[in-house]
Parts: C-alpha cells; structure tokens; sequence
C-alpha cells in the first residue's frame, strides 16, 4: 500500500536526523558542551570540497565562525524579515527568492528555522534546519564555520554585519546536496517546497487566466509562496539588466498584493523582491515614482517602504508585460480558482527509472514505453456535492542536485494517466498503441517537479512516469492529492493454499525473518542469490552470481504495487517466474553447456514472448 498523509498533519511530523553517527543536534550539542569544544562536523567539512565540485577555489577563502567575524555575533536581530537576504557571489537567486517568501510565514519559519539555538545560551558552534525531502522532514545539522574573504562573508548573509540566521541557512541547504555549488540555477519552487511540503503549480503571465491577480492575491492570502522571472532567450542574456532596472534569468520573490485608489480609479500593484538587496524597478510605481503622489496617504504610509532593499511596487500590467512565469506554492492542493476549499488526502509512491528494465521514455518510443513503471489507482468517490474526482498528481524525480557531481543533472520528465483494463496486473505495448491517455503532464521538461491538476470520473486508472528518453535512469517520488483517498484497487479474494504453496510461505518467511509479512527490497539481494542458486542446484545451468543492481532490477519488476516492499503473492509470483525462466533457458540450452550463444538465446527469445510478457 502507498504511504498515507495529509497535508495539514505534516508540520507535526517529526524531522529526522541526518547525522552520520546517528546524533541528534541536542545529542551533539550537550557533548560539546560537556567537553567544552566547538561543534565541527565531520559530515560537511570545512574545506574546498564542500564549496566546489568542479573548480577549485578561485581566492583565498577562510572558514570563520561569527565570533570571529563581529563582536557581538545574533542569530537573529529582532525579527527574521526579507531584508535579512542578501546575495552572496553563488549564483542560488532561486534559493534567496524562496528564502525571501519564506519570512512571510512566520509558522513555516520557525519550522525551518528553529528558534532554539543562539550566540549566547548554550553556544557550542552547532546549528540545525529542518527540510522536506521527498515526503519526509529532515533535521539538518552544521557547525557555524563559514566561507569568508577578508572577514567578509561570501555567499548569501544579511543586510545587519552581526546577524547570520540566513548564512547557516544556507549553508544547512548546501549541505542536504553536497555542496554550495550544487545550489547554482534552479527553480524557486523546488527550495519553497522542501520548506513547506506543499504542491506548486505554475502560470505563464502572457498566456494567464484572466483572473490572475486575484488567483495571485488568494494565494497569498491562503499562506502561499510565490516567485516570479523573466526568460532568456540565450545563457548571455543571464542576469543581464533592463533599462527599467529589471534582471533577466533572475528569481524574485512576490510579497505583496494590493488595490489602491489612483485618480479616481482602481489599480492593481503587486510588490517584488530583488534577492540582491537592490538594483530596483524604475517605472511607474517604484519607490520615487509620481504616482504615489495621488494615493490616499493612509494608504501610502501602509504600504510604501521608499528605500533601496531590492524590493519594489509596479502596476500589475506591467508585471505581465515585464515578467514571464510565475511559481506558487500551495500549503494546500485547494484550487486558486474558486473558494472552494477540501480535505485532501495524500497518497505517494516512489520509483526508479532503470536502464534495461524500467526506463522506457516517453510514447513516442512505444517499443519501450510499456516497461515504464506503472502504477494502479482507483478512484473510488466523486468529490462532495459533484460527479468526479479532484486529482492534483506530482511527480518528483529525486537526489538531481546531489548527484552533479557524478556528472548528472535534471532528466526531462512527464507522465501520463490511462484508463486501466481489469485483471491485468502490468499491461503490454499493444495496450498503448491501441488505447490514448485519459490525462497527461502538459509537457516534458526538465525540473525537479512537474504537477497538474485533473477533474476525472470514479474509476481505475494507471500513472505512467517517465523520461523523455528512454534509458535514462533517476529515482522518483509521485504524490498524489485527492479529496478521497485514491488507492491501489484490492486484490481479489484469496484461494486454498496447497501444499506447495504452503510450503512456499515457510520459506518465505525464513527469507523475511522477523518481519515475516513483507520483504524489504535493500535487503532481498541475497535472497533472489540464494533462490536462483537452490531453482539452478542439480541443474546443467553455469551460475556465477548476480550484481545488486540486477537483483534491484529483478525485484523491481515483481514489486507490483510499488510499496518498495515484496509480500507474499509478490514472492509467490517471483517464484514461478523464476522457474519458468530456468526452464525456458534448459530448453534450449541445446549444447548443455550451461550457457546460451547468441543463436540459442535468439531462438530462446522467439520462443519465450508469451512467457516474457507474462513475466515483465
């Protein structure tokens, strides 16, 4: 069965901890306290592997703490705000922006942000933060070393020389990925959801609803984290400047929405935040502008801070003429465009794409695109006071950003959702050439994330995730948010077990162990060795072992409701298999050689499609 959560109860979870020794922050804090030394962590250590992966480092950078930057070291002066967020020379603008957002929200902040830790009480140089990550908290611990030039700070600190929440912020962040310069480019909306767990969507403001500012306006109303940006059409165009003092290729934050009366009339304005800590709008409504002559002055001294922080008004006609895209997200999957609001209920799988095995790529390779993952679900109740069901489907590839190193990036991503035949556990290629999607991402492209939002009759249907290519291997996360619960359907009544099958549990359960309902996949490797070798005894077959990345794959195919777990029917199933495939490769092991030439394994194949398609 998938995980179950809903998205209310999930600032209540416990974050967990991260610690290569297995040491919560408290833990760790008290033993420094106790031996009176400064925390320095063995997991982020403060040297030019953390900094870089790919260059070396280009000046003379020290690791200083606070104290031996500044006199008197806060790690919050009065109250944590935007202006607190200045850049620093890492190209992570899209972080800063989400950053920035995320001092709205004074409940999400002190979940990020965890007040209970300062310069003064209890210091032993150690902080934490807590992110989401793939449906889970986690509580991220550092040491208070950080990167400087000439006792300057040189990545993301604050406007106040004395304040370093944001900084150990960010350094947290580096640290969850691998390095600072694995946060270089990337969406706003991904650092906004592992603050918050919520679900994002997005609005292209040349192609928007009518409607947009008051969707824009009740998103912030319901709690909601926003950006905004202004494509490029080349990488040269990247933080170039406008002559309206606006940056391309830039992340900004959103931070207020407001109507004001403007010579008898009513103008929408929508309040932007440069990341930077300046370079500022200069038309209509910026800090000096004319137009804020005529407003009400009640009205003016409410909203109008006239300082050069980075943050600036502008009609919202020209935010739409100016900028392009525009990320909110959700604390809720409720939809911007009614006031409807629901409980929802999460369901989530996760997944691999596999080259060889799962990594089919996308319809147009419809050859391989029946070996993708596919995942069963069922819809079973309309939504309350209507005839079909609220589907808001996520899907999330997993660990990009760590894995830079390794030469990796984000995969092009998409998925589509079918109508599903009944009694077909995995259904072939002939099942998609001949039957279209009842609803599907609107594109493939290459983010974290990729979600959207469908209205679907009661039913049972199957998700398809993929890459655009095929052979394109990455780990993956789908969340799925309904009003009802959307589940796997139930597996068909049980019958008698026979003797064999009887049999076949008992050794299940000594596979299993303790846990004797389930198998865990991490830990079935030496099991399918152990099966293959008692199927293979006293038999003409050569068996030299298997890698575990071919016993993952293996498994992953008989992991029917993608649980990462192998129960009983599932092992049962794997079972028979196995013994098919070892008969089928005895057949036409015609030499009794214990192997299989290319001429015998193609006669093989052309012989065993019933049984192929059986087993995939």
């Amino acid at each position: 069965m998938p995980l179950q959560s809903t998205l209310s109860g999930r600032g209540s979870k416990r974050a967990e901890d991260t610690q290569s020794d297995g040491k919560s922050f408290e833990q760790l804090r008290s033993e420094c306290l106790q031996s009176g030394v400064l925390f320095e962590d063995p997991d982020f250590p403060a040297t030019d592997s953390s900094l870089f992966f790919s260059q070396s480092v280009p000046v003379n950078i020290e690791w200083k703490r606070p104290k031996e930057l500044c006199e008197n070291p806060k790690f919050i002066v009065g109250a944590a705000d935007r202006t607190d967020i200045c850049q620093g020379q890492l190209g992570d603008c899209w972080l800063l922006a989400a950053i920035a957002s995320l001092t709205l929200k004074k409940d999400t902040l002190a979940r990020v942000v965890p007040h209970d830790q300062d310069f003064d009480r209890r210091y032993a140089g150690i902080f934490h933060f807590q992110f989401w990550q793939h449906n889970k908290w986690l509580d991220i611990v550092v040491d208070d070393r950080l990167p400087s030039v000439r006792n300057q700070l040189i990545m993301l600190h604050s406007a106040s020389n004395n304040e370093f929440w944001s900084a150990l912020l960010e350094k947290a962040y580096a640290k969850l990925h691998g390095s600072y310069e694995s946060l270089k480019g990337g969406s706003t909306m991904e650092a906004m959801e592992d603050f918050t767990g919520g679900v994002g969507e997005n609005y292209e403001t040349k192609n928007a609803p009518e409607n947009l500012f008051s969707i824009m306006k009740k998103a912030l109303d319901r709690g909601s984290m926003m950006g905004c940006s202004i494509d490029i059409s080349s990488s040269a165009e990247s933080e170039a400047k406008t002559s309206t003092g606006l940056v391309k290729g830039h992340a900004y934050s959103i931070t207020g929405m407001e109507q004001v009366n403007y010579r008898g009339r009513p103008v929408q304005l929508i309040r932007v935040r440069n990341p930077w800590g300046q370079v500022e709008w200069n038309g209509p409504w910026s800090d000096d502008s004319r137009e804020w002559s005529y407003v009400d002055s009640a009205d003016k001294n409410r909203i109008l801070q006239n300082s050069d922080d980075g943050e600036f008004w502008m009609e919202f006609e020209d935010f739409k003429k100016n900028y392009d895209k525009v990320e909110i997200c959700n604390m809720t999957p409720d939809a911007l465009t009614d006031n409807t609001k629901r409980h929802w209920e999460v369901s989530v799988f996760e997944g691999n794409w596999i080259r060889g095995a799962t990594a089919g790529g996308c319809r147009n390779f419809i050859d391989t695109f029946w070996t993708n993952p596919q995942f069963k679900l069922q819809l079973e109740d309309a939504d309350d006071d209507d005839d079909v069901c609220s589907v808001v489907i996520a899907l999330m590839q997993k660990n990009r950003r760590k894995l830079r190193k390794e030469g990796l990036d984000m995969e092009t991503i998409g998925f589509a959702v079918y109508e599903a035949p009944d009694e077909v556990d995995q259904v072939g290629k002939d099942f998609f050439r001949y039957n279209g999607s009842k609803a599907r991402s609107k594109t493939y492209i290459n983010m974290r994330e990729v979600a959207e939002r469908f209205t679907m009759p009661p039913g049972k249907y199957l998700l398809v995730p993929t890459t655009f290519q095929p052979h394109h291997e990455a780990d993956f996360l789908i969340r799925i948010f309904s009003e009802k619960k959307a589940t796997p359907p139930p597996p068909s009544e049980p019958e008698e077990e026979s003797e064999e099958e009887r049999g076949l549990r008992r050794l299940f359960e000594q596979l299993a162990g303790a846990n004797f309902h389930e198998m865990l996949l991490n830990e079935l490797a030496d099991d399918v060795l152990l099966l293959f070798s008692v199927l293979s005894s006293g038999r003409e077959v050569k068996f030299d072992g298997l890698t575990l990345g071919t016993c993952h794959s293996i498994i992953n195919l008989m992991d029917v409701d993608n649980s990462g777990k192998i129960e009983f029917q599932e092992f049962k199933v794997f079972w028979e298999k196995m013994k098919k495939w070892i008969m089928l490769f005895l057949s036409f092991d015609t030499d009794r050689s214990g192997r299989m030439s290319s001429y015998e394994l193609r006669s093989a194949l052309k012989a065993a499609a019933p049984v192929i398609v059986s087993v995939i």
